[in-house]
């Protein structure tokens, strides 16, 4: 029972954790000038990942590595077929034409990548699969040229990247507070959290990999699917695919760029189900901007990516 309250609490923690961290480090970049676009593609950008990362680095220096990949592809299966399913079973999901031609398939490529670098045993011939420190930097240079795209794409006002709330103006001693207690928070948490998931793993006698790939996968996109859900009521869905399609390519590029940047990465061959999984619900969303609704997915889609999503967790949690 000790090791679910870990758990739970664990994910919690970092969920409002990254909240004050965002709102603590947004407030003072907004102190000392910065405006809000660029606050929005860095400081939230970051928070929104900062769950999933704390996770990661965790996992990795625990060496429960199938944690931190299951979490990563889980993020990004769930983010498509549970997120972008609901939200189209409330209320019709509209498609920007950069969305559709440029950042979907990007989301795609970020999954081709991790594939390509982590298959060494395929590729190069060699005795083990790892994501190396070279891999993760790679990883994170095609971050900066999806940060250079968005940046671009957000002075030519084609894209809607800028917080969805207006910064809140804090008192710098109130800043420093929440920023303090926004890292501490997120220590703790991963550090709960992912003791929780092991043991739990092991009476369980679930892998790692499914772990990482369900419970905690969904735990840390809980904000985005409670973000989505409101979006989706308030009839305001059309900023919900661009947020998760970024949150898929950051989770990729950023997060396990940066975990394999401070500890290389051992990646167990039957993740491979999981990566192409990961791909076909990338390719599928693009599919569905041309077929039923054309550039709008609707309810009908939305019903079939649900449909997907569970049976791809049942499968994942029997086998």
């Amino acid at each position: 029972m000790l090791n679910f309250i870990f758990l739970a609490g664990g994910i919690t923690l970092i969920i409002f954790s990254a909240n004050w961290l965002v709102d603590g480090a947004s407030a003072i970049a907004k102190k000392f000038g910065i405006n809000d676009l660029v606050i929005g593609l860095t400081i939230v950008a970051f928070g929104t990942s900062a769950p999933e990362l704390t996770v990661n680095i965790f996992s990795a220096l625990k060496g429960s590595t199938d944690i931190a990949i299951g979490n990563v592809l889980g993020s990004n299966i769930s983010n498509i077929f549970l997120i972008i399913g609901v939200a189209a079973v409330i209320y019709p999901i509209h498609i920007q034409k950069n969305t559709q031609w440029k950042e979907i398939p990007f989301s795609l490529l970020s999954v081709i990548v991790l594939g390509i670098l982590a298959n060494d045993v395929f590729i190069n011939k060699t005795g083990a699969n790892f994501i190396s420190r070279s891999d993760g930097l790679i990883l994170l240079s095609f971050l900066i040229i999806f940060l250079i795209y968005t940046f671009g794409m957000a002075k030519k006002g084609n894209t809607q990247i800028e917080p969805e709330e207006k910064i809140k103006e804090l008192p710098v001693r109130k800043s420093t507070f929440l920023i303090i207690l926004g890292l501490i928070g997120l220590y703790f948490g991963g550090k709960y959290l992912i003791d929780g998931a092991v043991n739990i793993a092991k009476i369980l006698g679930m892998s790692e990999r499914v772990i990482g790939l369900t419970i905690i996968a969904v735990g840390t996109s809980l904000p985005e699917l409670a973000t989505s859900i409101v979006a989706a009521r308030k009839k305001k869905p059309d900023i919900i695919i661009g947020n998760v399609i970024g949150s898929n390519i950051f989770n990729v590029f950023f997060i396990l760029g940066t975990t394999a940047t401070i500890s290389s990465l051992p990646f167990n061959s039957q993740i491979n189900f999981d990566l192409i999984i990961a791909m076909f619900a990338s390719i599928l969303l693009f599919v569905t901007t041309m077929t039923l609704g054309k550039k709008v997915i609707v309810r009908t889609e939305g019903i079939i990516f649900l449909i997907i999503y569970v049976s791809y967790i049942a499968y994942s949690v029997v086998f």
